[in-house]
């Protein structure tokens, strides 16, 4: 099937050949610095001896199932710790009011997750892959920097969470858990040797045991389902307090990483490149999706509800009432513990552990992704894992060793308000992307969606903005520093903030001036040398699925690959 897309180049494309038509058939331009001596239109790589999941060329509600694995992996990100630590404040002080903010978000974070699959079926390419594409060096490395200052605020949570975890279970102070997380992840990172599917399967499995830690914790506590019921379905913000919490939970359901995470994923499937084939996939991703952050959603309204139920519960005592007040992660198990009794603490404890886990996990992939991508650098996931976690273990032992729990506890919001501030330079230029023709063709953004998906973003930028600034009010407010010293403090804050706001501004105004078109066999527009210099060229093309990609997560069994 030939599809046009209607090419602005002046020149008449040539054709695939044909013995790539079947099992290698050539997509998108490369960026990548590997040579092959066939000429330009061979394959990137022809054969490489690694596990890749196969979409049968026929449509069938069958392949769902090679799709699955990459929602579930995104998904951890919505139930990390950091997570908890919101959703317990939240139970705990309004009980059920703020479930409606898990439900609204829940629904944003599918919408704004399938068009991150969405751009990388389409164009075979992901989303820091199309940054470095489409913005000059120094926007690029700014980007590039902004996201790996993301993904190590997204490890903070994670290494603090696996220390109160093993806390709780194990006695071990807050400082030694810290220490041991630096070497925990590594020791999962090895089960890569047995294929990308194992890991997925482990991932899926790790949910699943939060899920039923939380359940079995929702099962003891039993909240009013008709209080439950008016919390998700009613709308309602009473005071100040509720509107930073509010912000708080919004906040942490749509972290940066995770976009360039879920683009870069769903690279690793072969899947035909046909029309059928790749709405199948992205219909496909999108059940799939659905169906991991339904599991995320019912975990974080079962840590609200039992928050919620416990500490509305009249056998409390003066002291735990009083722990209900602040209540973060440490605190939750010994109000767990005295309320629920010792095998619901330990559930607890084990349910963290298992997110704190799985976490590092695909924060150390989005890491790699991130790295390849904005600078076309890569290295082994054991050496991307230190760097990335010895970033997180410096402040998060510091603090440990200082503050304690609870300014290990402190730090974990400190981490969340980071994730907030970056957001907008990881959703802008992914709403741009997918709302673009010249880089998504037929598969754009129908107006609906983009108007949805912008007025979604838009709100999500101006709560994470408003948080900022009013976070930053207070804290000049309540600081002890003299007048002087806070009118100095305001100039360079606001200036900071100003200039955070110029640049969301240039992201939102800024027009693509790069095509990338899709990746489609016979299409006349791919891999040519067009006159439009802003089209992408290159003398090598992809095959998918990207083995770039899958090397990543696992290692290559021959060390040299004949590319002849």
């Amino acid at each position: 099937m030939v599809v046009n897309l209607n090419c602005t180049c002046g020149q008449e494309a040539k054709m695939a050949p044909s013995a790539h038509n079947s099992s290698h058939s050539q997509f998108i331009t490369s960026h990548t610095n590997h040579s092959s001596s066939a000429g330009p239109t061979a394959p990137l790589i022809d054969s490489v001896d690694v596990d890749q999941i196969v979409v049968p060329e026929k449509t069938s509600w069958k392949n769902f199932f090679s799709y699955l694995g990459p929602g579930f992996l995104v998904s951890i990100a919505y139930i990390d710790p950091g997570n908890f630590e919101t959703d317990l404040q939240s139970g705990a002080q309004y009980k059920y009011e703020l479930l409606w903010i898990i439900l609204v978000a829940s629904c944003a974070a599918l919408v704004i997750q399938s068009l991150a699959a969405r751009l990388g079926v389409v164009t075979g390419k992901h989303l820091a892959e199309h940054c470095r594409a489409e913005y000059p060096k120094v926007t690029n490395f700014i980007l590039w920097l902004l996201a790996e200052l993301a993904v190590v605020a997204c490890d903070i949570p994670e290494v603090i969470g696996t220390a109160f975890a093993l806390n709780m279970l194990f006695k071990i102070p807050i400082w030694c858990g810290v220490l041991i997380t630096g070497l925990s992840t590594l020791v999962l990172l090895l089960l890569q040797q047995y294929g990308v599917r194992k890991l997925e399967f482990l991932i899926a499995f790790l949910v699943a045991v939060m899920a039923v830690c939380f359940l079995v914790e929702l099962g003891y506590s039993k909240p009013k389902t008709s209080e439950v019921l008016k919390g998700l379905f009613v709308p309602q913000l009473k005071g100040d307090g509720a509107t930073g919490i509010a912000i708080s939970l919004l906040g942490a359901m749509v972290m940066p990483h995770n976009l360039f995470l879920h683009s870069a994923l769903v690279l690793s499937r072969k899947v035909p490149r046909s029309v059928d084939g790749i709405k199948e996939a992205c219909r496909f991703y999108n059940y799939e999706s659905a169906f991991a952050l339904a599991i995320a959603f019912l975990i974080n309204v079962s840590v609200i509800s039992v928050s919620g139920a416990v500490c509305s519960s009249t056998n409390l005592d003066p002291e735990d009432q009083m722990n209900c007040q602040d209540l973060d992660l440490n605190k939750a198990s010994f109000l767990l513990k005295n309320v629920l009794g010792n095998w619901s603490s330990k559930l607890f404890a084990v349910a963290l552990l298992a997110s704190g886990q799985s976490s590092t996990i695909t924060g150390t992939y989005a890491g790699q992704y991130v790295m390849q991508g904005f600078l076309d650098l890569r290295i082994t996931p054991w050496i991307r894992n230190m760097l990335t976690r010895s970033l997180a273990i410096v402040p998060s032992l510091i603090v440990a060793l200082i503050g304690g729990s609870t300014g290990a506890g402190k730090l974990i919001i400190i981490a969340s308000m980071i994730l907030s501030f970056e957001l907008p330079f990881a959703l802008i230029p992914l709403l741009k992307f997918t709302s673009s023709k010249t880089k998504m063709g037929a598969y754009v953004n129908h107006i609906t969606i983009s108007a949805f998906t912008w007025i979604i973003s838009s709100l999500i930028m101006a709560i994470n903005t408003y948080y900022i600034v009013s976070g930053f009010i207070k804290l000049l407010l309540h600081s002890r520093i003299t007048t002087v010293s806070k009118a100095f403090a305001g100039i360079f804050g606001f200036s900071g903030i100003a200039v955070y706001l110029a640049a969301i501004l240039y992201l939102v105004i800024r027009k693509n001036r790069k095509v990338t078109r899709p990746s489609l066999p016979n299409d006349a527009e791919l891999g040519e040398r067009c006159n439009n210099p802003n089209t992408e060229a290159s003398s090598t093309l992809y095959n998918l699925p990207r083995e770039d990609i899958v090397s990543m997560q696992l290692p290559q069994r021959r060390s040299t690959l004949d590319l002849d």
